[in-house]
C-alpha cells in the first residue's frame, strides 16, 4: 500500500509529461488526478492505522541505493505516525488542487505539462516525508525545490514569473547548503546517515566537541543549527523568507499546493523528525524559538499593509510557519505538527478561495479594486470566511485548537526565548485577525471599487473549483478535533507512538495544563480586538486607513515595502556580485580570450594573411622568400654554434 502511495504520483507525472500531447490534455488531467485521489484515500487508511492503533514504525525496503566503502544507504520507506500525518496532508491537498486546476487552468494551452509538474512535486514531497535516512530526505528536499522552480515559472512568458522562480531557487540553495553541511557534520560524528543509528547515538553526542580556531564547538549543537538553516530556507523563515511572496507569480493552485500546505512545511517536518537530536541541543532550540517567533510577528506586520490578495495570504503563511517553529523551539514538537496539519486545510482553502476571486474578477488581484463581491460569489465568500475564521483562531475551528496550543506551550517553555515567543505570538495573533478581516472587508463587503464591466461579468466559479473549497472548509472546521485530545495525557508514546521524541527533561505538554486562565484566553481576546479594529477602519469609518497613511507615511512604506529586505539584499549581495561578475567577464575577454584560444586564432589569422601576400604567382617573389628563409636559417645556426643563445 505504501509503495502505491509514493509511486503513483510518479506514474502520473511520467504519463502526463511523456504522453500528454499524444493522448490529449484531458486524458493527462484525468489520469494524474485519479491517481492522486487513490493516494489520498490510501493515505487516510494509513493515518487511521498508525495514528489510532499504536502501530510500530515500519520500514519498507525498496532497493540498495548507495554503497561506497563503509557507507551503505538503502532506499527504504519509513512509515510511522509522523509520516502518516504528512501523507494525509500532502496527498489530500494535492488531490484537491488537481481537481481545482481543471477549472482554473481550463484555458491554458499547456495543461498536460502543468498537471505533470503537480504530480512530480507530489512525488518529491512523498519521497521527503517517507525518507529513512538523511540522504534520501535530501533527495526529496531537492526534488521539491526543482518542482517548485518549474511551477513558479510555469508562465515563462512573464518576466516576473521567471525572476520569481530564479529567486526561489537561489534563496533555497543558500538554505540547502546549510542542510548539506548539517548532514556532513552528522555523518562525521556518527559515521552514519540512517535515522535509527543517528537517533540511537544522540544522547552520547551531546558532550562531543569540535576544535575550530581555538574554540571548542559543541558538535551536536552545530549540526542542529546547520539543519535549521536548511529548514529556514525551505520554510521561509526570517532572513531566507524573501522568495515566498514572489512565488505568488505562479498559478494560484501552485500557491495552494507548494507555498501554503506542503513544501514550506518541509522544514517543520524535518525538525520534528530530527527531534531526538534537537532535544539534546538546547542552544539550537533557543535559536529556533527566537527565529520562529520573530518571523511570526515580522510577517504579520507586512501582511497588514499588502494590497495584493495573494500576497496577504503568502505573508500569513510565513507568519504561521513562525508559530510552528516557535512550538518546535520550546519542545512542543507534536503541537507544531498539529498546527501543520490544520494549517494545510485552512491555508489551502484561503489560496484556492483567492484563486476563485481572481477568476471571477478576470485576473484582478488588487483588493483596492474589489469590494461588494459576496453577492456575486457567495460560495467563494463562505469558503474564505471559514478559512479566515480558522486562521484567526475563532473558537472551535481547526486553528483555534492548534494555534492556541502553540501559544500556551510558549508560555510554559523553559528556554531563554520562551517568554519572548509568547509575547510575539500573541501580538501576531492580533495582527493576524486584523489583516484577515481586512482582506474579507476589502474584497467582499462595502461598495464595489471594481470597474462596471468587471463587476457586471463577475461570476461564481465552476463546480470543479467549488468542490475542493467545500472539502477544505470541512477540514478547516473540524480538522482540529483529530488531535485536540492527543495532548491531554502526554507520554513518550501517546498519539505519536514514538515517532516524535521528547526527553525526560521536557515537561512542556504537562505544564500546559497549568497555564493560568488569563494566558489561555489571551489569544481569543486579541483575536476579537483585531476584528473590532478592522471593522472600524474598513467598514464603519473607511476613511481611517487613508488618514493613517497620510499621518504616518514612513511607517506605511516600511511595512508595504516588506521592511526593505529586498532592497537591503540587493545592496549587500546582488549589486556586489553583479559587479564582480562584470569584472571577471571583462577580464575573461581581455586575458583569456586575448591570450588564449581567441588570441592564438587571431595571431594565426594575422600570419596567414601576411603569408598570403607572397602567393602572387611570380617566380622572383618565391625566389626572394626562399633566399630570405635560407639566410635566416643560416644566421640562426651560426648564432647557436657560437653560443650567442
Amino acid at each position: 500500500m505504501v509503495e502505491l502511495i509514493v509511486f503513483l504520483p510518479l506514474v502520473g507525472f511520467l504519463f502526463a509529461f511523456l504522453f500528454g500531447r499524444q493522448t490529449g490534455a484531458l486524458t493527462a488531467q484525468v489520469v494524474t488526478t485519479a491517481l492522486l485521489f487513490v493516494c489520498a484515500v490510501l493515505s487516510w487508511i494509513v493515518f487511521i492505522a498508525y495514528g489510532f492503533n499504536d502501530a510500530p514504525t515500519d520500514r519498507v525496503p525498496v532497493a540498495e541505493w548507495i554503497v561506497s566503502g563503509d557507507l551503505e544507504i538503502a532506499w527504504r520507506l519509513r512509515i510511522d505516525t509522523l509520516t502518516a500525518v504528512m501523507l494525509v496532508v500532502v496527498n489530500t491537498v494535492s488531490a484537491l488542487v488537481h481537481l481545482y486546476s481543471f477549472g482554473y487552468m481550463a484555458h491554458d494551452p499547456a495543461k498536460a505539462k502543468f498537471f505533470s509538474y503537480l504530480s512530480l512535486f507530489t512525488f518529491a514531497m512523498l519521497m521527503l516525508v517517507t525518507a529513512d535516512n538523511l540522504v534520501q530526505m535530501f533527495f526529496g528536499w531537492e526534488g521539491v525545490g526543482l518542482a517548485s522552480y518549474l511551477l513558479i515559472g510555469f508562465w515563462n512568458d512573464r518576466h516576473s514569473a521567471n525572476a520569481a522562480a530564479i529567486k526561489a531557487f537561489v534563496v533555497n540553495r543558500v538554505g540547502d547548503f546549510g542542510f548539506l553541511l548539517g548532514i556532513f557534520t552528522i555523518f562525521t560524528i556518527t559515521g552514519a546517515v540512517s535515522f535509527d543509528v543517528i537517533f540511537g547515538a544522540a544522547p552520547t553526542l551531546s558532550t562531543m566537541t569540535f576544535s575550530f580556531l581555538g574554540f571548542e564547538v559543541p558538535a551536536l549543537e552545530l549540526a542542529c543549527l546547520l539543519l535549521f538553516v536548511g529548514a529556514m530556507g525551505k520554510s521561509a523563515q526570517l532572513g531566507l523568507h524573501t522568495w515566498l511572496p514572489d512565488a505568488m507569480e505562479g498559478p494560484t493552485p501552485v500557491s495552494a499546493l507548494i507555498h501554503a500546505a506542503t513544501m514550506v512545511t518541509a522544514g517543520v517536518f524535518m525538525v520534528a523528525r530530527m527531534s531526538p537530536l534537537f532535544e539534546f541541543a538546547p542552544t539550537a532550540l533557543a535559536v529556533v524559538t527566537f527565529v520562529g517567533a520573530s518571523t511570526a510577528m515580522f510577517a504579520a506586520t507586512i501582511g497588514c499593509a499588502q494590497n495584493d490578495i495573494k500576497r496577504v495570504i503568502a505573508y500569513s503563511t510565513c507568519s504561521q510557519l513562525g508559530y510552528m517553529f516557535a512550538a518546535l523551539g520550546v519542545g512542543a514538537y507534536g503541537i507544531a505538527v498539529f498546527h501543520l496539519f490544520t494549517h494545510a486545510f485552512f491555508k489551502a482553502l484561503l489560496f484556492l478561495g483567492a484563486g476563485s476571486v481572481i477568476h471571477a474578477m478576470h485576473d484582478e488581484q488588487d483588493m483596492r479594486r474589489m469590494g461588494g463581491l459576496w453577492k456575486k460569489i457567495p460560495y467563494t465568500y463562505a469558503g474564505m470566511l471559514i478559512g479566515s475564521l480558522a486562521l484567526t483562531g475563532f473558537p472551535l475551528t481547526a486553528g483555534y485548537f492548534s494555534k492556541d496550543a502553540i501559544i500556551e506551550a510558549s508560555f510554559v517553555g523553559q528556554n531563554p526565548f520562551a517568554t519572548y515567543a509568547w509575547i510575539m505570538l500573541v501580538g501576531a495573533a492580533l495582527l493576524t485577525s486584523f489583516y484577515s478581516w481586512r482582506l474579507l472587508f476589502m474584497t467582499f463587503h462595502g461598495t464595489s471599487r471594481a470597474s462596471a464591466d468587471t463587476l457586471k461579468h463577475a461570476h461564481e466559479s465552476p463546480p470543479n473549483m467549488l468542490i475542493p473549497l467545500a472539502v477544505l472548509s470541512l477540514g478547516a472546521l473540524v480538522g482540529g478535533y483529530v488531535f485536540a485530545h492527543s495532548f491531554e495525557h502526554p507520554t513518550d508514546g501517546g498519539f505519536w507512538n514514538g515517532a516524535i521524541f521528547t526527553s525526560a527533561a521536557n515537561h512542556v505538554l504537562h505544564a500546559m495544563h497549568e497555564v493560568p486562565g488569563w494566558a489561555v484566553i489571551a489569544p481569543t481576546v486579541v483575536m476579537v480586538l483585531g476584528f473590532i479594529v478592522a471593522l472600524v477602519t474598513y467598514m464603519l469609518v473607511p476613511t481611517l486607513p487613508k488618514r493613517f497613511i497620510e499621518a504616518f507615511p514612513a511607517v506605511h512604506r516600511f511595512f508595504l515595502n516588506k521592511w526593505y529586505f529586498d532592497e537591503l539584499y540587493d545592496r549587500i549581495f546582488v549589486r556586489p556580485v553583479r559587479a564582480l561578475g562584470r569584472l571577471f567577464w571583462k577580464g575573461d575577454g581581455r586575458v583569456i580570450d586575448g591570450f588564449g584560444p581567441d588570441g592564438i586564432a587571431a595571431r594565426v589569422r594575422d600570419i596567414a594573411g601576411l603569408a598570403h601576400r607572397f602567393q602572387s604567382g611570380y617566380l622572383y617573389h618565391y625566389a626572394f622568400v626562399m633566399l630570405t628563409g635560407i639566410a635566416v636559417f643560416v644566421t640562426v645556426m651560426i648564432a647557436l654554434d657560437r653560443g650567442y643563445f
